[in-house]
């Protein structure tokens, strides 16, 4: 990818304070963290990474995780400034941080806001203390809302992150819960169905018949269906599958992916994709934290890195491209034209104006239509 383009920095931190029933993402609870050793390994892979993007726009950073506002805002202040002094940076330049609603948390935002961070994605998962305790967040509901005004008043753009088809949910209660959050909402929200997702708590406990309560596949569509109705009558645009926002309020970085842009990731078990000579370039990072900071201090905190396919890179486009509202041009998947037609044809995909899309219908069974085009 040329510099015009730009590109997107993830930096994963790692840990949380405690690892909720339904999540694979590699978050670690842990007593003791050196913020000052975390800093430093983050500024010497940045240092590193830099010669991957010589001269390249930064367009945006977002801090994932774990949890990221466990971060000292010195922490944050040190990564932002290393990530300015290696790369030119764009003048709409986007910083996120993911953030928990705990009191605790929220008190740092406004020292966040001082430093640079103008975008905060809040892990509200629902305004239901019952259901706040079943996903085992330590906030409850009045702290999520709190913590959504106040970033509302502090940060130029504020996400927050609900989850539905919980267990034991109604579709009254979930039409009452989303349209609470809409109404104090300020731009952008991402509505999650509840997954079982393998090696979780919430795994186990289904297999040993402990996860009472999971709707049918009839309720979770009439969910779905249900949020689409609500944030578009909200002004919420539907621009990814599980992403809403009014117009301008997208997330920038989190497109960067979705539109097969450029992205360097450090960090425990950070991915990146940067093109190179034409060619694209797949990077991972040591999955456990403790190993990944003493490969830093080694040099290099990658696992791998190899060069994808032409035939793998096309298929990573048309994953993640299909997940948006605004699809893939028809003319680079010529290869998949009669798999593209036959889908339109089932109205699971739409073709208008050389671009092709998953319809509603097709939304609602993304990962089966992905299988079909790919098989």
């Amino acid at each position: 990818m040329n510099a015009r383009r730009g590109f997107g920095l993830y930096v994963h931190w790692p840990f949380c304070q405690a690892k909720c029933p339904y999540c694979d993402f590699n978050s670690h609870v842990s007593a003791n963290i050196d913020q000052d050793a975390w800093a430093s390994a983050f500024e010497f892979e940045m240092r590193r990474a830099a010669q991957d993007m010589p001269g390249a726009t930064l367009d945006s950073i977002f801090f994932g995780g774990g949890t990221p506002s466990l971060m000292y805002p010195e922490t944050v202040d040190r990564i932002i400034r290393a990530a300015r002094a290696e790369w030119p940076v764009s003048n709409m330049l986007e910083v996120t941080l993911e953030a928990n609603p705990t009191s605790v948390e929220a008190s740092r935002f406004s020292a966040y806001a001082d430093l640079g961070v103008n975008r905060v994605s809040i892990g509200v998962q629902s305004l239901k203390d019952a259901d706040l305790a079943r996903l085992g967040r330590l906030h409850n509901a009045d702290e999520a809302r709190e913590a959504v005004l106040l970033a509302n008043r502090l940060f130029d753009r504020v996400s927050f992150d609900l989850i539905y088809a919980r267990q034991d949910q109604t579709l009254a209660a979930w039409e009452e819960e989303l349209s609470g959050a809409l109404s104090i909402a300020s731009g952008h929200l991402s509505l999650y169905q509840l997954t079982i997702e393998p090696g979780t708590a919430f795994a186990d406990r289904l297999d040993r018949g402990r996860l009472k309560g999971l709707p049918d596949e009839g309720l979770s569509s009439d969910m779905y269906n249900l949020t689409q109705e609500l944030t578009t009558a909200a002004g919420y645009s539907a621009y990814e599958v599980s992403n809403h926002a009014v117009p301008g309020a997208e997330s920038r970085h989190n497109l960067i992916y979705w539109r097969g842009h450029d992205w360097i990731g450090i960090g425990p078990g950070a991915h990146g994709r940067f093109t190179r000579n034409g060619a694209r370039v797949a990077t991972e990072a040591h999955l456990a934290p403790g190993k990944w900071l003493a490969a830093v201090s080694q040099g290099n905190g990658e696992s791998f890195r190899y060069t994808l396919s032409s035939v793998d890179a096309k298929d990573e486009r048309l994953m993640m491209g299909l997940r948006l509202s605004e699809g893939l041009q028809l003319s680079e998947f010529d290869e998949y034209s009669i798999k593209i037609n036959g889908l339109a044809e089932i109205g699971m995909l739409e073709i208008r104006d050389s671009r092709f899309r998953a319809t509603p219908s097709g939304r609602l069974v993304l990962n089966a239509v992905l299988r079909d085009l790919l098989a």
